[in-house]
């Protein structure tokens, strides 16, 4: 081994262990009070008690539990017949209320976020923080520059009892509805924890917002809800993170995302996801876009044993713009399936749909893409490119594209490529000195490159790693 080579090999294991440490970690289970194992009446009662919900929603709970046991379990994705819900604690309170400063956050609970660098990133580069463990918020602030701009940043359940009932009440669950599917009707049911945001008209916020999700309690699930305004004319990029050491038993999320972006104005919404492998991660995510408005995704999925996860585009006005761009890596025991769906409903709109996947050591990826072009849609295009990268011959990916054009006055384009790591392109970077795992871990991060650049500089640098651990079979 050349000097070349004992350098790469240890930079990788470097890595390795310090992010590997960074995620896989447990703290003792120290709540204060969590409910009992399952789903019934009793206890979404119970839940709501503890919440102290207004009245419409202890009922909106109580008709999406109903909602839930008339639904069958979803047609479309892998079998997920081993997720018992009997078995799930829907509801687990930490040994803390919510706090504004990080010195009044239990010992236990901060070092767990000191570890995944959520204090350091919002003195660095953040206007705002939320940071959520197990089923409630812990942490929120928002900088006073932002907030005098009118820019609200805070738990959903703080605004819920505020003046911004009203305007929650008018949003909550409207455009992802309890009977879109069976996991949405639960989280109807047993949500808790989230955030709110409203961004007034004309206001640009131009430091991004992040919300950070950690799951720490073993057999429980998290149910979050985030619901973001952008008013006319505004401008928001809000990052979502997420992550959950790994336990021998089943872990469910099952949040939720509603996204309502208004005439002239813009969201983008980034997600890193770094589930376990022993989590189903169920998520529902759905945005709403205004006349001249702009929506763009970003997303990384790397964990989890079983996801579903397709965000979903409403094009309402004219000439709304939507792009979802998009990154999944399916390792050893997980069957990851994944994609976004555009809906054009108004005239001159467009879309773009641009998404890559890998796996290997036997994982499955699947990429779905649902492109509806209504009647009315006249003039829209929509663009699908989605490429596949197999690292050995036991993985497995495929793309299921659907397309639904209901005028001929539309521009409709798929493109998919599925292929493996050329030997001739590892054999070239080992002949400049690199070992093979440091060769093929290298091709997979140029793979991904047009993924990573989209995001700001701290999160490519964790994707990047998170791909290195993947590579080295250190994840999960």
């Amino acid at each position: 081994m050349n000097e070349a080579e004992k350098r790469q090999n240890e930079y990788i294991n470097q890595t390795a262990e310090r992010v590997e440490n960074r995620y896989d970690f447990k703290k003792a289970e120290k709540d204060a009070y969590r409910l009992k194992k399952g789903l019934t009446p009793e206890i979404v009662e119970e839940l709501s008690a503890k919440k102290n919900d207004p009245e419409w929603m202890r009922e909106f709970r109580l008709r999406s539990l109903e909602i839930y046991h008339s639904l069958d379990v979803p047609p479309w994705g892998p079998s997920i017949d081993d997720l018992n819900i009997d078995n799930i604690v829907t509801y687990v309170k930490p040994n803390t209320d919510m706090q504004g400063s990080w010195k009044n956050v239990p010992e236990d609970i901060k070092d767990t976020f000191d570890k995944l660098g959520i204090p350091q990133a919002e003195q660095k580069s953040l206007a705002g923080v939320g940071a959520q463990y197990d089923s409630e918020v812990v942490y929120h602030n928002l900088k006073e520059e932002v907030a005098k701009l009118g820019v609200i940043y805070t738990d959903i359940e703080t605004a819920l009892k505020g003046p911004y009932e009203p305007m929650i009440r008018e949003h909550f669950m409207k455009l992802v509805t309890p009977r879109d599917h069976k996991f949405a009707a639960l989280h109807g049911a047993v949500w808790s924890g989230g955030s709110f945001v409203y961004v007034p008209p004309g206001v640009k916020v131009d430091i991004p917002l992040q919300s950070y999700f950690r799951l720490n309690a073993a057999g429980a699930g998290q149910f979050e809800h985030t619901l973001i305004i952008v008013d006319k004319g505004a401008d928001l990029h809000f990052i979502e993170g997420c992550s959950a050491p790994k336990y021998n038993v089943a872990n469910l999320h099952a949040g939720c995302v509603e996204l309502f972006v208004a005439d002239d104005a813009k969201l983008r919404y980034s997600t890193i996801e770094n589930w376990s492998k022993n989590m189903y991660n169920l998520n529902t995510k759905r945005a709403k876009v205004g006349k001249n408005a702009t929506m763009e995704w970003i997303s990384g999925s790397f964990g989890s044993h079983i996801s579903y996860l397709y965000p979903m585009t409403i094009l309402a006005g004219e000439n709304a713009k939507a792009e979802f761009t998009g990154i999944t890596f399916a390792g050893k025991g997980q069957n990851l399936d994944t994609g976004t769906k555009m809906v054009h409903n108004a005239p001159h709109t467009s879309s773009l749909i641009n998404t890559k996947s890998i796996s290997k050591d036997g994982g499955a990826s699947t990429f779905r893409s649902s492109v509806v072009v209504a009647k009315q849609a006249q003039h829209s295009k929509a663009l699908v490119s989605c490429q596949s990268l197999m690292l050995d011959n036991i993985s497995r990916s495929d793309t299921i594209p659907a397309m639904d054009v209901r005028t001929n006055k539309a521009s409709v384009g798929h493109e998919a490529k599925i292929g493996r790591i050329s030997d001739q392109a590892v054999f070239y970077l080992m002949s400049r000195g690199l070992s093979e795992a440091a060769a093929r871990a290298m091709i997979v991060n140029g793979f991904a490159n047009p993924i990573s650049k989209e995001l700001p500089v701290e999160y490519a640098v964790e994707m990047n790693h998170l791909i290195q651990l993947e590579m080295e079979g250190a994840i999960g």
